[in-house]
């Protein structure tokens, strides 16, 4: 296999250089901190700037971090800060639905709970943050995987493990699910995760449309689904409303 580019490893190194402190650094500067000659720190940055990637003060002549790599930034929302747009919605949801709430990423092939707001009652509660669940067995997870088709092809790939006597294990029934997540909107399970609990979810989207995640809540399946282990509509209602109004926060 071959080596490393040596010329990437260093154009990266610049550019998180550049992410660092005021953002705006000299040649003399850039080359000291990463070690390199002038020349050859010189020659990245043009080459960074001719892409967009780094911009150049005209009359500084420092450079700083080009429009096009923070617009690619957009494609990928810093899980903080998803977190940080979402705590007035995810705190209003709960106190409606009376029911715990969590926002979900997807990361390494699981949902990650970056934010998790308890149930508005005095029951025993654990925090969930930091949290990893099942991508094919909760409505988090469905959510996510219904945006992404190259994630939802590599989790089909694998085997869907079985964790209750509702969980999807097929390829196709997980297919047919996520078509029906995207022609709804919103996902939900039922015991699929864990008996006697359940979930609803949708997804937050960057400006543009791309899914950056998922918020939802979780309870008892009695008070989250009705007789026919469906959803109640009221719930759904509330979590899409806080769904879109994060949503509209980061566009905003």
């Amino acid at each position: 296999m071959p080596g490393p580019i040596q010329s990437i490893e260093r154009a990266a190194a610049m550019l998180r250089l550049l992410a660092r402190g005021s953002g705006e650094y000299g040649l003399a500067e850039v080359a000291a901190s990463l070690g390199l000659p002038k020349g050859t720190a010189h020659g990245i940055l043009r080459t960074l700037q001719r892409v967009a990637f780094v911009e150049q003060d005209e009359e500084t002549g420092r450079y700083r971090l080009g429009a096009a790599l923070l617009h690619l930034g957009t494609s990928y929302l810093d899980a903080n800060e998803l977190r940080s747009r979402s705590l007035n919605w995810a705190d209003a949801l709960a106190a409606r639905s009376g029911q715990e709430v969590r926002i979900g990423v997807h990361h390494d092939g699981a949902v990650l709970v970056v934010h998790h707001v308890f149930r508005p009652d005095d029951t025993m509660q654990t925090l969930g943050i930091g949290a990893m669940l099942p991508l094919h067995a909760t409505a988090f997870g469905k959510v996510l995987l219904a945006y992404d088709a190259d994630l939802s092809a590599a989790t089909r790939r694998r085997e869907l493990t079985s964790l209750t006597r509702r969980t999807i294990v097929t390829p196709q029934s997980l297919e047919r699910v996520l078509t029906q997540v995207r022609a709804a909107g919103w996902a939900n399970d039922a015991e699929e995760y864990l008996p006697g609990e359940a979930s609803i979810a949708a997804p937050i989207r960057a400006p543009g449309g791309l899914v950056v995640g998922a918020i939802g809540i979780s309870g008892s399946v009695d008070r989250i689904c009705d007789s026919a282990s469906r959803a109640k509509p009221a719930l759904v209602s509330q979590v899409a409303s806080a769904a879109e109004a994060i949503s509209r926060a980061l566009s905003d």
